[in-house]
């Protein structure tokens, strides 16, 4: 009778309550999350051990925490649902925090989880570093970069603190939010009601209706206007409604790095990437206009050039943005407006159909007048190869036998400018880089995480051999999942976009970029780790080489493109002069400060 009353008193436990990690993992596929991105470690195992038994969630294993951070990047930039990553105390959630990062400055919706030493482990108030074995307070240290980073202090507090995660990380400009849970809390129970308990979830403040009439107004007095579009519309998930206002309009579009999939290379009204390194042509455009309506972008220093007086100077700007502090913050005497671009846009679609009869054809010789441009400058004109391998010419290439990808994902460097410059994006595909954080590195995980997101389409990956060894070990994580990426690193055997600017300011010594760095054989490399691999290093042979890379587009291949390491990238704004006046043309008149 004691043993069926306590097998009975057993039985009831089980039914009315649940594991923290087993609820939390029970929430997580609730929210859609597919896909966890970790390395293992003590202070996660509750949390992983959960994941495995319910098995509604995959659980990625990756080699090093910062990868598994860019992955869920990643998946929150191509989903619009956060993407996940967890780590150990210690060194496992410090490895997270450039991943963390880039989520915070490109805008991408994200939530971390990492594993805290049990509560009696934590040095609490005393003047000690540190009590328990790899105790590290990540909620300090991530804070900065986070929407919200929040300390779990008992189990109670999980429910609230995992709906809040969700919430913010996706409403108004979305970014990461940080959980840090100690693992006693872990595996503490909850009542199983907390199942079906509702939270209010914060909402978005919500803006009144924007007052579009002055913009209205300069619109249809404007002879050359132009609409420069940043990484916040796709960030707020607006892009069809973006797309039907502008053909309406009949505006040319000027994109920003973080935008370049916002419009089709073949739309009539797409012009180019402007700044930096922007297409001479778009940068010529834009510095021609006399009215910009600017959509979710930051204006910021390699978006406009130093000068700031001459970016503004015989032009009206309007200034659609989120975050009323990005307004008017670097340029001054922009129009505000400030709102979700999500609420913004269908009020500017409403005006494009009210005023289209009026606008059609309105700016047809602007039009005309940048397509000149365009012939004048092309992108595949701006370098002197000789006998070696363009690649602006390539990347031209790697689009026209690249129409099967689900996304481009770029690494940071000279790489990744010649990629912006001169991809042909088609509708559907997106492109992935780090922008604000701008890491080398990116790029490896975060096509894992893009190719997790959209089963079935291949990902092409494009790196310098630099950017490409800073987490070159995820190649194996590739073999193990099977995934479809096709790996395409520009080898030129430096720091290529540092040792431009050594060039430059520093009479070519080349000390850390190419005095002193080397890079490995990236096609033996591949081979190691089961990957299928070829190299080219003369123009006639890059045709065949695309043709290979395609022929299986299930499986991984890569493909090493020999680039001369003197090849500079062209065109560039000439520190200190206006947006239209760009390298090698036109000499910088200071140093670069960014």
């Amino acid at each position: 009778m004691l043993l069926e009353n306590a097998q009975n008193e057993w039985s009831r436990i089980e039914v009315n309550e649940i594991k923290v990690t087993d609820y939390i993992s029970t929430i997580l596929a609730r929210k859609g999350v597919r896909q966890v991105f970790e390395l293992s470690g003590g202070m996660i195992t509750h949390l992983l051990d959960s994941l495995n038994r319910l098995a509604k969630i995959q659980v990625i294993s990756v080699h090093h925490e910062q990868a598994a951070a860019f992955a869920a990047d990643a998946v929150g930039r191509m989903t619009g649902i956060p993407g996940v990553a967890a780590a150990t105390s210690g060194p496992g959630a410090t490895n997270l925090l450039t991943g963390i990062g880039s989520c915070y400055f490109d805008s991408s919706p994200a939530v971390f989880i990492t594993g805290q030493v049990n509560r009696n482990e934590q040095k609490g108030d005393r003047k000690i570093r540190q009590l328990g074995f790899q105790e590290t307070d990540i909620v300090s240290i991530a804070r900065p970069i986070t929407k919200e980073a929040i300390k779990i202090n008992s189990p109670e507090e999980i429910p609230l603190a995992l709906d809040r995660a969700f919430a913010i990380a996706t409403e108004g400009r979305p970014g990461p939010v940080l959980i840090d849970i100690p693992m006693d809390v872990q595996r503490c129970t909850l009542d199983d009601s907390v199942l079906n308990q509702q939270f209010h979830e914060p909402g978005n403040a919500g803006h009144s209706a924007p007052d579009l009439q002055p913009f209205r107004d300069a619109l249809l007095r404007a002879e050359r206007p132009v609409i420069l579009v940043g990484g916040g519309i796709r960030a707020s998930r607006s892009i069809e409604v973006f797309r039907k206002a502008v053909e309406l309009l009949g505006i040319p579009v000027v994109q920003s790095l973080m935008a370049l999939d916002t419009l089709p290379y073949s739309h009539g009204l797409r012009v180019g990437m402007i700044g930096s390194y922007g297409n001479r042509w778009a940068n010529l455009a834009l510095s021609r206009s006399d009215l910009i309506l600017v959509l979710g972008s930051r204006l910021d220093v390699r978006q406009t050039g130093s000068q700031t007086d001459l970016f503004t100077a015989g032009r009206t700007i309007f200034h659609v943005d989120c975050e009323e502090g990005e307004i008017n913050n670097r340029l001054k005497d922009c129009v505000p407006i400030v709102a979700e671009l999500s609420a913004f846009l269908p009020h500017l679609l409403k005006l494009a159909e009210e005023i289209r009869a009026r606008v059609r054809g309105l700016w047809g010789g602007w039009l005309e007048e940048i397509g000149q441009l365009r012939n004048a400058w092309p992108d595949t004109a701006e370098l002197d190869c000789n006998q070696t391998i363009n690649p602006n010419l390539f990347m031209h290439e790697l689009s026209a036998k690249s129409a099967a990808a689900g996304a481009y994902v770029v690494d940071v460097g000279q790489h990744q400018m010649w990629a912006a410059q001169s991809l042909e994006l088609h509708a559907e595909q997106r492109f992935l880089t780090s922008g604000g954080m701008g890491s080398m590195g990116f790029a490896l995980p975060a096509s894992i995480g893009a190719a997790l997101s959209v089963t079935g389409k291949p990902i092409v990956l494009i790196a310098g051999d630099g950017a490409f060894q800073c987490n070159i070990q995820e190649l194996q994580t590739i073999v193990r999942l099977g995934l479809p990426i096709k790996l395409v690193v520009i080898n030129n055997g430096c720091h290529g976009m540092v040792r431009q600017f050594q060039e430059s300011y520093f009479e070519s010594r080349y000390q850390s970029t190419y005095w002193g760095y080397s890079a490995p054989d990236f096609a033996k490399i591949s081979s190691a780790y089961g990957i299928c691999s070829m190299t080219v290093d003369t123009p006639g042979q890059t045709g065949a080489a695309l043709r290979w890379l395609w022929e299986r587009p299930e499986e991984p291949r890569l493909l090493q493109v020999m680039v001369d390491t003197f090849t500079n990238t062209y065109p560039k704004i000439a520190f200190g002069r206006p947006i239209g006046e760009m390298e090698p043309f036109s000499k910088p008149t200071e140093i670069e400060s960014t």
